[in-house]
């Protein structure tokens, strides 16, 4: 298994990404500060190119191109991916129906970030921005040769319309938040847009929640009745390179770069969107997908299967050299994945039973026997970064923490003890240790065993159930249930197709499911999004279900921070309470990508730390296409 399970449910958290799900900015762009050609007129507003609340921008307003693309890649084939399941609909931003893969491909937004400047943001759609030293406004200054693929000019009009599409139409998560950050929006002319921000908004979050509005047309929604609250197959009309050349509902999806895109000419498009084509390919689960691309139905692989991984890769095409193998860097953080447990039943709220049921799952033996020793645990929601708690907390953690205990809020060992970590098991899958621990947690708790040996509280037999559509996991989660099933623990896992698990996540209707808990290294108001009061229901992120008041006032101080220092030291305080609370069963990560393709695809030298980039800067090498057609690796 690979750490994000990323080719099920978690996403890369973009800008999109973050209004589908309802999230008020987690990248925490703010005010410039350092040399990123910021210009002060004598009112003191700042015009700028970009924007970076703790430090300077990487790029000044003359770069020619990104580090990390190369200038004089070529344009031209295609690559092909596969994903899991159905899709019957083209829009992201509504929680109806399942959206086919890279639905926002088409979508920009007035401002961007880069795969090596992971806290700033780029001017896209606009030149430059310009905002006052109090950040009590934006005004973007829209590039007049922006357009939308059908050729409809972009306008301050489109902006203004969207983000009143989205008032009205979007989540009620999102438009709680950003209604609280933005008190209104003004048109100035055609292509100069003003934000006003509410007062007590946070200052971090204000420029990059109303530069990460997607454009739509305003023209194009009045014409075709279109909804962002629906689910539909016709894409909403974008300005991106892609946009969609075709489809097979529940087979494949195409998509074409655009001859016309208006922006291909900008310094940072110099290096990106080389391929003509970006085909999709659907398969019911990995193993089927697996044997696709032996077979050559699709090109390339970002592998998720540790046991594929290790003993798989030796197909006729890896040995005749027409399929490459390679392990690649990833600086991003640690994937905080786990086993969530759903906080909204009653039985699971008593911390001893959630004790025990972590207890009871075995990494080590897992690691071993199923993952051939590819994997390390995860222990932190911000794994390698310095925002990661360890050991006892510090003079600053102490005096963050301290008014929590002071109000009966956090017990007050958490003072002094060492941080949460997950329990070490011995390398047999039934760890008799671990087991003798979670049997006496569980009597504790008042789940006493009966003569079947199962165990039962007011007469309520203790369920679990394990909800997940990957049969991959089977291998992992069976296991785990035999020995809660020996803990007397009556635990099952239910297998559902894509859909069915799409349905009942969005219900709660599970005990417990595997979530991706996609962390930023500025987090900010997204944080609510995933763990506070608000979000218990009618988010996709809160999935546990997590209702707790020191987490809330800890995410408002993580929100106010105005320092990086500051910052880190809250949030090295929240991911220690949120360890805490045992509300997950950590699961595994990795410090690398592993990924095979077929060899007709080039990728620059030095990689960027923050993305892998294939869909992005890789490009097409046409003569080792033709090769592999000759020798009959692949079809013309």
């Amino acid at each position: 298994m690979n750490t994000p399970r990323s080719s099920t449910r978690a996403k890369a958290i973009d800008l999109r990404d973050k209004l589908r799900l309802g999230v008020a900015g987690t990248l925490g762009i703010a005010l410039l500060t350092g040399a990123a050609s910021a210009v002060r007129a004598e009112t003191e507003t700042i015009t700028s190119h970009g924007y970076n609340y703790f430090g300077a921008l990487k790029y000044g307003a003359d770069y020619s191109h990104l580090d990390y693309v190369n200038p004089q890649a070529p344009k031209g084939g295609e690559i092909s991916i596969w994903a899991p399941g159905t899709f019957d609909s083209f829009n992201l931003y509504t929680r109806k129906g399942r959206a086919g893969a890279l639905s926002t491909i088409g979508h920009e937004s007035i401002l961007t970030s880069f795969a090596d400047d992971a806290t700033a943001s780029y001017c896209l759609l606009c030149e430059t921005m310009e905002y006052p030293e109090g950040m009590e406004w934006v005004i973007f200054n829209l590039r007049p040769e922006a357009a939308f693929a059908d050729g409809r000019p972009l306008t301050a009009e489109d902006m203004a319309f969207t983000h009143e599409l989205f008032m009205e139409q979007g989540l009620p998560s999102f438009r709680a938040a950003f209604g609280a950050m933005i008190d209104r929006v003004e048109v100035l002319d055609t292509h100069r847009i003003k934000f006003h921000f509410a007062e007590d908004s946070p200052k971090r979050d204000r420029i990059e929640l109303a530069g990460g509005i997607p454009a739509f047309s305003k023209s194009w929604f009045e014409e075709t009745g279109a909804r962002i609250d629906e689910g539909s197959l016709t894409p909403f009309l974008g300005t991106g390179a892609y946009a969609l050349d075709s489809y097979d509902i529940n087979r494949r999806i195409v998509y074409a770069r655009q001859p016309n895109y208006w922006g291909k000419d900008l310094p940072q498009s110099v290096g990106r969107n080389n391929f003509d084509r970006i085909r999709v390919e659907y398969f019911a689960d990995s193993n089927a997908a697996f044997e696709g691309f032996k077979a050559g139905e699709y090109t390339f692989r970002a592998e998720n299967s540790s046991k594929q991984w290790a003993t798989s890769y030796d197909f006729a095409s890896i040995d005749k050299g027409w399929v490459k193998k390679e392990e690649l860097a990833n600086g991003n953080l640690a994937q905080a994945q786990g086993f969530v447990i759903n906080l909204r039943r009653e039985k699971f709220q008593d911390r001893r039973v959630r004790e025990a049921l972590g207890l009871m799952f075995n990494f080590e033996w897992s690691n071993e026997s199923l993952f051939y020793g590819l994997y390390e645990r995860v222990r932190s929601f911000w794994g390698n970064s310095t925002m990661e708690a360890q050991g006892a907390p510090g003079a600053a953690e102490v005096a963050i923490l301290q008014p929590l205990v002071d109000d009966g809020l956090l017990d007050a060992a958490i003072l002094s003890d060492e941080v949460q970590q997950p329990p070490v098991s011995k390398t047999r899958q039934l760890d008799r240790g671990s087991l003798r621990r979670a049997s006496a947690l569980l009597d504790e708790a008042g789940w006493e065993v009966g003569d079947d040996g199962m165990r039962r509280k007011d007469g309520a037999l203790l369920t679990v159930e394990f909800l997940d559509s990957s049969p991959a996991f089977d291998r992992i989660i069976n296991p785990y249930v035999d020995n809660l099933r020996k803990l007397g623990v009556d635990a099952r896992l239910s297998r559902v197709d894509p859909a069915q698990e799409t349905a009942r996540i969005r219900e709660y209707d599970y005990d417990m499911t595997t979530h991706s808990f996609s962390m930023s290294w500025e987090p900010s108001t997204g944080l609510k999004q995933w763990y506070a009061t608000e979000a218990m229901e009618g988010s996709t992120r809160n999935l546990m279900g997590l209702s707790d008041p020191a987490v809330d006032r800890l995410i408002d101080a993580v929100i106010a921070a105005d320092s990086k220092e500051v910052l880190e030291d809250h949030v090295r305080a929240l991911d220690r309470v949120l360890r805490q609370k045992l509300f997950w069963v950590p699961q595994w990560f990795k410090d690398v990508h592993t990924v095979a393709y077929y060899d007709q695809y080039a990728y620059p030298e030095t990689l960027p730390p923050f993305s892998r980039g294939e869909l992005d800067f890789w490009w097409f090498e046409q003569d080792n296409h033709d090769a592999l057609v000759a020798a009959g690796a692949l079809k013309r």
